[in-house]
């Protein structure tokens, strides 16, 4: 496995890559969640492309950047183990430069949930994606569905600017008591992760409510809330199409009930798609 810091050493890199290449970008602190997505393009493609960047740019002010989880040397061997041919681990210099040009989110779909909470963070991970994009000249790129605005927001940046990438989205992953798996876990206490649970308990609600034929979304939504009550603070819960219109009837085959909350320090998402 090569390991690039700059632009340079990841183009020499690439330069000897003969067939299609998978690419995982990740903010780091891997865990299984991320490890299913860098199997799955090991898997589908001739090369494997991972990237490790703490980007700046989608952080709001008070928000966790200094204090994000990185472990370098961890993530490294686990790249090693999936057979990554590259791992490319840029500084911010190397992204960034003073005064650059900017991709902005759409009105609509960018400001809402997510970006109603986080205004202009959907504006920094679209940059630094179709930078990342770019660069590594992937044929397959891998998401995650637990980031679901996000996945969404991906697949219309490579669409409405004719990007020539495949966008692969990948199953949430969870523990083994049902909490989706994500880097911030590692703020909270084990009570915490136990109260967390709360997030999962309220999709699978719904959901049986669902295969009970209840599918007023109002309803469906306050009996989610009520199991919600252990988190410390609910942010939204939402029922939408998959072009994120909310609905007043569930669609099947074309919804996604999500859910943002609070649990001790960390601010926690999760879905499902119905």
């Amino acid at each position: 496995m090569i390991i690039a810091r700059t632009i340079a050493e990841l183009k020499e890199a690439k330069s000897a890559l003969q067939g299609t290449i998978g690419f995982v970008p990740t903010m780091g602190a891997l865990h299984k969640g991320h490890l299913s997505l860098i199997q799955k393009a090991r898997a589908e493609n001739d090369h494997l492309i991972v990237s490790i960047f703490v980007n700046p740019t989608q952080f709001l002010e008070g928000e966790d950047l200094d204090a994000y989880p990185r472990r370098e040397e961890a993530d490294r061997k686990i790249c090693e183990l999936a057979k990554a041919d590259i791992l490319f681990m840029p500084t911010v210099d190397q992204m960034y430069e003073h005064d650059e040009l900017s991709i902005g989110a759409p009105a609509i779909r960018g400001y809402i949930l997510e970006g109603q909470k986080r205004p202009g963070h959907f504006d920094g991970m679209l940059q630094i994606v179709m930078k990342l994009l770019n660069l590594t000249g992937a044929d397959n790129a891998y998401f995650g569905k637990k980031d679901a605005q996000q996945l969404a927001l991906i697949m219309q940046m490579v669409k409405n600017y004719f990007m020539d990438v495949k966008i692969i989205p990948c199953e949430i992953v969870r523990d083994e008591k049902g909490l989706a798996l994500s880097s911030r876990n590692a703020y909270m206490s084990e009570e915490e992760k136990v109260r967390a649970l709360c997030l999962s308990r309220s999709l699978k609600r719904a959901t049986k409510l669902i295969m009970g034929g209840k599918l007023d979304t109002v309803s469906i939504k306050e009996e989610m809330l009520e199991v919600l009550k252990e988190a410390d603070e609910v942010e939204y819960v939402a029922i939408v199409d998959r072009a994120f219109r909310p609905l007043e009837k569930v669609e099947l085959g074309n919804t996604m009930i999500l859910v943002a909350a609070w649990v001790g320090k960390p601010r926690l998402i999760d879905n499902i798609w119905i």
